[in-house]
């Protein structure tokens, strides 16, 4: 599961870096990004095939709810199930997008405590996660747009802290990504990513908490106990 991300480099810098063509959201930095908020999206236009970046709403709200209740719940899709579940089924053939992020968040139980540790690529460059968007039509006839994030099976050190993780797609699969239609294709693109490519670190527990947000956030945790497998120095983020 991914239930809370950052992302802090520069809109801009990070628009040149996935190729968009559109002018820049103004969004602010978020070490706390959690469901329900907005946050950039990478999106293909049907038209031109331009790739365009945008803000949406973190949870998805699929195109025949009744109501946007149930966006927390729709956070993330699972790779086995994309395919075929009602809620992303649609989305998936239609309406796929890149979810960036500096890194992302996820609890591991030591003892009495559930410890918070942050992964992030170990180059520092951003992650692209493999997602879907869909739009929905709100009473006052307006469009809520919005977006899940796609988790697969979690490997290597990544499986020490939970069973699942984010889809984070390399650069040579955006373009599949975004603009593929063979279901086998696109679903061979959902695999774990290689481990010696991220680095993992304990962070202090505030982080739960929504209402904290600040580079303190990313700090390494002086009073964790920390497996030296998870105890890498966080990363230096280009442009953040």
């Amino acid at each position: 599961m991914c239930g809370r991300y950052f992302l802090i480099r520069d809109p801009a810098a990070l628009a040149r870096h996935l190729g968009a063509a559109n002018p820049t959201p103004n969004v602010a930095a978020s070490w706390n990004i959690a469901p329900t908020h907005p946050a950039p999206v990478l999106r293909r236009h049907p038209a031109t095939g331009a790739r365009h970046l945008d803000l949406l709403r973190w949870g998805l709200v699929p195109r025949w709810a009744k109501d946007a209740s149930g966006a927390a719940r729709l956070i993330n899709a699972r790779d086995d199930s994309v395919a075929v579940k009602p809620s992303f089924r649609e989305a998936f053939r239609k309406r796929r997008c890149l979810v960036p992020m500096d890194g992302f968040y996820e609890w591991r139980r030591e003892g009495a405590r559930k410890q918070p540790y942050a992964c992030a690529l170990r180059s520092g460059a951003p992650m692209a996660c493999a997602g879907l968007w869909e739009g929905w039509r709100q009473p006052d006839g307006s469009w809520l747009r919005s977006f899940a994030i796609i988790t697969t099976g979690a490997a290597g050190r990544q499986a020490l802290l939970h069973a699942r993780m984010p889809v984070i797609l390399p650069p040579e699969a955006w373009d599949p990504w975004l603009s593929g239609e063979e279901e086998e294709a696109l679903l061979a693109l959902l695999r774990p990513a290689e481990d010696s490519l991220l680095a993992f670190w304990p962070v202090a527990p505030r982080v739960g908490r929504v209402t904290e947000n600040d580079p303190g956030l990313l700090a390494r945790d002086p009073e964790a106990r920390a497996p030296p497998e998870l105890d890498d120095p966080p990363p230096r983020f280009d442009d953040a």
